[in-house]
């Protein structure tokens, strides 16, 4: 189970790869809809990620469950506010702090295996650092 994570995972990094080669590679309208697809795929990926606290908060009491889903809706809300913003740049910046903050509240508050763990670590940092690596790009480009 644990391969098939890792894989899973691994290969959930590929759209934002793939969204930063292209504004960096491409032009015109594939260069902005390379951008595009990162900033969606990003806010898809953090829900998703969010969205999960809610199976999780089924299991505890009452109100151990409400911090969990105000934790999950509030990292959506942010995540939704930055992309807002109308600005790529600050929207980056924004959505990479939502995946931060989310990841240590993971790992304040739920119990998980190790290997998961590690592997959310792993992860994140390489969607913060492709997060970087796009708000560079952007810079670059105004």
């Amino acid at each position: 189970m644990s391969r098939v994570r890792w894989l899973l995972g691994l290969a959930g990094l590929i759209p934002f790869v793939a969204g930063l080669l292209a504004f960096v590679y491409l032009d015109d309208y594939p260069k902005s809809l390379g951008q595009h697809a990162f900033l969606l795929y990003s806010l898809a990926i953090i829900s998703f990620l969010a969205g999960t606290t809610w199976g999780w908060a089924q299991a505890l009491q009452p109100s151990d469950g409400a911090i969990q889903l105000l934790v999950s809706n509030g990292v959506v809300v942010f995540a939704v506010l930055g992309m807002l913003t109308a600005n790529p740049f600050w929207a980056l910046i924004l959505l990479a702090l939502a995946y931060l903050v989310f990841l240590g509240y993971e790992r304040r508050v739920l119990e998980q295996a190790s290997d998961y763990r590690r592997m959310r670590g792993w992860l994140t940092m390489g969607v913060v650092l492709l997060h970087g690596f796009m708000a560079a790009a952007i810079s670059l480009e105004a």
